[in-house]
């Protein structure tokens, strides 16, 4: 009988030691990607940070219950890329830079991305003053980002550079649903359900070439019409990859999901292209790895593909996108 209790003990603690490993992804993001004063690194590009990532964090340490990291995270992001003009961020900071912020211009994805965890943040932790830090922001967002246009209510990338006046630039992997139907329930503005519905059916005209995907930036003229915005490659890529993301985020039963539900489905996992040309087919002469694949398997819910653990290999976007698809499951 003692034998037999101490075996079950044993199993107790390696099914504990499993558990805590297969939670560790934070942990292994933190370690990697983290400074001690809350700055994020992002290893894929010389270590600057941005709003993106800040925010990225700041939801996985909500999610994960890490009131210690989400403060230190918040606090270095308004010490260091609050726009205290507009009530904005800087969207990159650049260490080791006689001058960090060399753009004062935002990127309201990021923008958005803080105030959604920060209103995370207030609820989980009933923390009126996160609540209302993600008030101001959105408030900001609305004032200096959001515009109606073409017969839409959209978000522009930006505060700058952004509005050609015959046209806009839009880049459809910010469209964030979900964070907008939790600003709308929050604050009960019709702006966010417009954006949503605006964004749902800009969406379902951004499908060019014989893929029906969209493109990572996109041109809206002043008619209402779209095509790929001349000044980047037409590629369903590296920013396009979180559309779907944040689609089934939204609502894992989404018609919108169609297209890369299709479009995925012509190749087995281990051999889906990164990215493609929608207009010419080219595609990318490399594969799926890492978070890539995590939305990939995401979206065509083949979700027992989908861990909270890194591989040693993934940096810090591919990481980035491999636990926001853990989350978006988890969270549905």
């Amino acid at each position: 009988m003692k034998l037999l209790r101490t075996s079950m003990i044993l199993l107790m603690l390696a099914l504990g030691c499993a558990q805590a490993s297969a939670a560790d992804g934070w942990s292994t993001f933190k370690t990697r990607f983290m400074t001690s004063d809350g700055r994020i690194q992002d290893t894929g590009n010389n270590n600057v940070s941005h709003t993106e990532g800040q925010g990225y964090a700041m939801l996985m340490a909500v999610w994960y219950n890490d009131r210690s990291s989400f403060d230190g995270l918040w606090r270095w992001t308004q010490q260091h890329l609050k726009n205290p003009q507009n009530g904005l961020f800087y969207w990159k900071y650049t260490p080791d830079s006689a001058k960090p912020i060399a753009d004062t211009n935002n990127a309201s994805d990021g923008d958005v991305l803080i105030a959604w965890a920060l209103l995370k943040a207030g609820k989980k932790w009933h923390s009126q003053v996160y609540l209302d830090a993600s008030d101001q922001i959105q408030r900001a967002i609305i004032s200096h980002n959001v515009i109606a246009f073409g017969g839409y209510t959209v978000m522009l990338p930006g505060s700058q550079g952004f509005n050609k006046t015959s046209y806009v630039v839009l880049n459809p992997s910010y469209f964030l649903f979900p964070a907008w139907r939790d600003f709308a329930s929050r604050s009960h503005l019709k702006v966010w359900d417009n954006l949503i519905d605006s964004g749902m059916s800009l969406l379902a005209k951004m499908r060019f070439g014989e893929t029906d995907l969209p493109v990572d930036w996109v041109a809206l003229n002043a008619d209402g019409t779209l095509a790929p915005a001349t000044d980047w490659p037409p590629r369903f890529s590296y920013d396009a990859i979180r559309i779907p993301l944040y689609l089934y985020w939204y609502d894992p039963q989404s018609l919108q999901l169609v297209p890369f539900q299709r479009f995925w489905m012509n190749f087995s996992r281990l051999q889906t292209p990164a990215w493609i040309d929608v207009m010419s087919n080219s595609r990318a002469p490399y594969v799926m790895a890492g978070g890539l694949l995590a939305v990939r398997d995401l979206t065509l819910n083949e979700t027992g593909n989908i861990s909270d653990r890194l591989d040693d290999s993934e940096d810090y976007y591919s990481s980035s996108l491999h636990l926001l698809a853990w989350l978006a499951m988890k969270d549905r």
